[in-house]
């Protein structure tokens, strides 16, 4: 049985209420998808079933388990690369020279999904700045319990890692662990993540000077958009900087920020006094 009209609009309303995301009608096929493996992993035949279940007896595991299948995890090392490369060309040295030789940069990945946008960020910090694991602390975040324990654990399959990782970066940072590959201690110890709803009360972090928060906000409606960076902002230092996706800006949405073009890339600054 194809998924019932009454069973997506559920799944629709609790989706946007934990997590403010917004499933648009037509997205039957995307709820189907990511909902059938646990209905047939619970023994249901379908997801209407199993929907339906959870509605009428509500259960929060499988909550959390319907909310973080609908959450999008796509990922890779190095995705869209130059907001790295604007990092280590123009971002770092900038702060460098307004911090104190021993003030540690602090460092967001606020949609760290499975861990390769802190680790890719550790690892250029790694190559390119002296005594790194003591000047920088990275705080990976997301909505995941599951890709939050998968960050924390630092291991990745032979296919995750041919998603973009450089091979001299493979050598030099991971090694083997059975079929897997598992990042150094060094970077592990730069890492730390834990679970962090944009859409809600943010828990207290920072201040920080570099956040990436990277194709998160095409997800949401405006007003939740405009919440999520006026929160954002209020945890960043005065001269910090803020990456977003490719196609995201905080212009018509929020214009207490300073775009910044940097080569191919731009980030956002918060304006003084906003």
């Amino acid at each position: 049985m194809t998924l019932t009209a009454t069973s997506f609009d559920w799944v629709r309303a609790l989706v946007h209420k934990e997590s403010a995301i917004v499933l648009q009608p037509g997205k039957e096929y995307l709820v189907e998808a990511r909902l059938l493996p646990i209905a047939r992993q619970l023994g249901m035949p379908d997801v209407s079933q199993f929907v339906e279940s959870v509605r009428t007896r509500p259960d929060p595991d499988k909550t959390r388990q319907i909310v973080e299948a609908l959450t999008t995890n796509e990922t890779s090392w190095f995705r869209d690369g130059d907001p790295f490369t604007a990092l280590t060309s123009t971002v770092m040295p900038a702060l460098l020279a307004a911090r104190g030789p021993n003030e540690r940069l602090q460092i967001w990945s606020a949609a760290c999904s499975s861990g390769q946008e802190p680790y890719t960020i550790a690892m250029l910090l790694e190559d390119s700045l002296p005594n790194a694991a003591t000047r920088v602390a990275i705080t990976a975040t997301d909505l995941s319990r599951e890709m939050v324990e998968r960050t924390k654990a630092g291991r990745f399959s032979q296919l995750e890692v041919n998603r973009g990782l450089p091979a001299p970066m493979l050598v030099r940072h991971f090694t083997r662990a059975g079929t897997e590959w598992e990042v150094s201690p060094t970077l592990r110890r730069m890492v730390s993540a834990s679970e962090c709803n944009l859409a809600a009360p943010l828990p207290r972090l920072g201040p920080f000077d570099v956040v990436y928060l990277r194709n998160v906000l095409i997800y949401f409606d405006l007003p939740t958009k405009q919440a999520i960076l006026r929160r954002v902002r209020d945890l960043m230092r005065p001269d910090g900087w803020l990456f977003l996706g490719a196609a995201e800006t905080t212009l018509g949405v929020d214009d207490s920020w300073e775009r910044v073009v940097i080569g191919r890339s731009s980030a956002y600054r918060p304006l003084k006094g906003a």
